[in-house]
């Protein structure tokens, strides 16, 4: 018997044989690839993910809710505590970073307890010496949760609540919180409403809204941590800060202001763009305690609930990030991260530490209630506190 179909049947098994090679090349490409990709996505910021905040807490639900705008950028802010979790914004080579120092869940901004991280703060922002204040002929004490004085509302402020929350669009979110009458020591039933909208020209704006039933002293703010060459990009000192104030509060070894006084001379002038770390061992043998700059600056250009004023500008040395800070407030407390002991990991898996964040809060001025010389803070009933702060973002 002749086998004359055996070339054929070589020549088929040869181009199955090709083809499956082909096959097996065109799969290999296309796995590489698509590891390329998965490499590449991995690499790039990412905001938290939504279901590592949703828990219930007190009785209410805590969630992730994220702004953005045209140009990307974006706002990811939980109402547990109204907190700034990230901020997403392009670096001088457009690579977006978050400049936003936080935690990846909800859960570990219940740890510890100098976890402000990103927080609205009330009712009162920054410290009330001894946690007392006298009001309308009557005494309130309250928590003193900051060795002998009272800070940033006590024991469980308004960064240690719940929010109700409304995303009224993509750009705007908004909070409200009943603070009852006697809630931490202060008077009167506070409505308080904080707006925040992200817009098209990257400034994130926060607008506080609050109305009382009795006489109160109200000061709110934002107490995000701040890094503009990104989380994990190592310390703050090489960013250029600008503040727009000629005098400052100098305060004793709690940090209770002592007066007013000039910023020139001394190492808390930052009249000019100066490096945060130019300066700052010079301010601390000046001051013979405290461990860097956690002051008040006295803004030029009037009084709270005028027009907005520039307050700050703040450049991060590696990623050319620039932001500008204008507020209707009347001074603005400038925090060098001097408490960060690295005892919290953040959302890139690094540690918070030393001086690898600062703060810059608007403001009245600290422990106003006990220092008529300051601006006041009462708010009384058929008043309406509201003042808003815009934090604009830009790179070159």
């Amino acid at each position: 018997m002749k086998y004359v179909l055996r070339p054929v049947s070589t020549l088929l098994v040869a181009s199955m044989l090709l083809v499956s090679a082909c096959n097996q090349n065109a799969g290999n490409k296309e796995t590489a690839n698509t590891e390329n990709q998965t490499s590449n996505t991995a690499n790039e910021v990412k905001l938290p993910a939504r279901a590592d905040f949703q828990k219930t807490i007190d009785g209410k639900q805590t969630d992730l809710f994220v702004l953005k705008n045209k140009n990307n950028v974006q706002a990811a802010i939980t109402n547990y505590g109204g907190r700034v979790v990230s901020l997403l914004v392009p670096d001088k080579n457009g690579k977006l970073t978050d400049v936003s120092i936080g935690f990846a869940n909800v859960e570990d901004y219940t740890e510890g307890a100098d976890t402000f991280f990103g927080a609205t703060i009330g009712r009162y922002g920054n410290r009330i010496a001894k946690g007392k204040f006298n009001l309308e002929g009557k005494e309130y004490t309250l928590a003193t949760n900051n060795g002998a004085n009272h800070l940033h509302g006590g024991v469980k402020g308004f960064s240690r609540v719940v929010w109700d929350a409304k995303q009224v669009d993509d750009k705007t979110l908004e909070l409200t919180y009943l603070s009852k009458d006697m809630e931490e020591g202060y008077p009167g039933n506070l409505n308080v409403k904080v707006t925040y909208t992200l817009t098209d020209e990257n400034e994130l704006t926060v607008n506080y809204q609050a109305t009382t039933d009795k006489a109160t002293h109200v000061n709110l703010t934002n107490h995000t941590f701040f890094n503009l060459n990104g989380e994990g990009s190592g310390d703050i000192l090489g960013h250029t800060l600008q503040i727009n104030a000629d005098r400052y509060n100098p305060v004793d070894s709690t940090l209770i202001p002592t007066g007013i006084e000039p910023v020139a001379g001394t190492p808390f002038d930052f009249q000019q763009p100066t490096t945060i770390g130019s300066r700052i061992k010079e301010q601390n043998q000046q001051l013979k305690f405290g461990n860097g700059y956690d002051h008040n600056y006295v803004l030029t250009g009037g009084n709270a609930g005028k027009e907005m004023k520039l307050a700050a500008t703040v450049t991060g040395d590696k990623s050319g990030i620039t932001m500008e800070i204008r507020t209707q407030e009347p001074g603005i407390q400038f925090y060098s991260g001097n408490f960060m002991e690295g005892s919290h990991t953040l959302k890139t898996n690094v540690k918070d530490e030393f001086r690898t964040a600062f703060c810059l809060e608007t403001q009245h001025f600290p422990d106003s209630p006990n220092q008529p010389a300051f601006p006041s803070t009462v708010l009384k009933p058929g008043q309406t506190y509201n003042t808003t702060t815009v934090h604009k973002f830009s790179a070159k």
